[in-house]
């Protein structure tokens, strides 16, 4: 790393890490759980599950959101030698750091299928809904400023995540063609050769 720089890796992206795993695992837990009677029956599971997938996607997606607006609103400008990491990169180290949870998470909502079939499931796959919406409020927020949101890697948890956490304490910002992720997290779709 240059001299005085930091490694940054994009706020939108590590909230954003987690919601294809949780969304796939959450809809193969649901897909699965359907196919069992359950203790209350398929329809009463479904039902729960979809008020339990609304509530999750609620709370998931607006939780913490003050804390990132006040850290966003106190960014500081990245330093010409802090170095931003790819998005690719930001995303494997979360994944490869939550797997086990990913998979325990999952192994549980099948598991609650033999009581509420369906439901933990779509639990799961709300959560990870959740977290699309923050990225997608992220990115919103991101256009609306014309600047890139970043937090250092070495103030992440020791799993990649939680970019609002008590080690953060601030953001740095970056124009909005910096980097290889859009505003909100998603790859950047780079303009077609004439």
């Amino acid at each position: 790393m240059a001299r005085g720089g930091q490694g940054l890796a994009r706020v939108a992206v590590v909230v954003r890490a987690g919601a294809a795993p949780l969304w796939w695992a959450g809809v193969f837990a649901a897909g699965v759980g359907v196919l069992v009677p359950g203790f209350t029956g398929r329809r009463i599971g479904v039902m729960a599950g979809a008020a339990l997938f609304i509530v999750a996607a609620a709370v998931v997606s607006y939780r913490r959101r003050r804390r990132f607006a006040a850290l966003a609103h106190g960014a500081a400008r990245a330093g010409k030698h802090d170095v931003l990491q790819d998005r690719a990169v930001t995303v494997r180290n979360w994944r490869r750091a939550h797997r086990w949870w990913l998979l325990l998470a999952c192994a549980v909502a099948l598991g609650s299928s033999l009581a509420v079939p369906a439901a933990g499931g779509m639990l799961l796959a709300g959560a990870g809904t959740g977290l699309r919406l923050k990225a997608a409020w992220l990115g919103r927020r991101e256009r609306a400023e014309d600047a890139l949101l970043w937090v250092r890697v070495d103030w992440l948890d020791a799993r990649g995540g939680r970019p609002t956490g008590k080690a953060v304490k601030g953001y740095r910002g970056t124009g909005i063609a910096a980097g290889d992720a859009a505003p909100g997290g998603a790859r950047r779709r780079t303009a077609a050769l004439v």
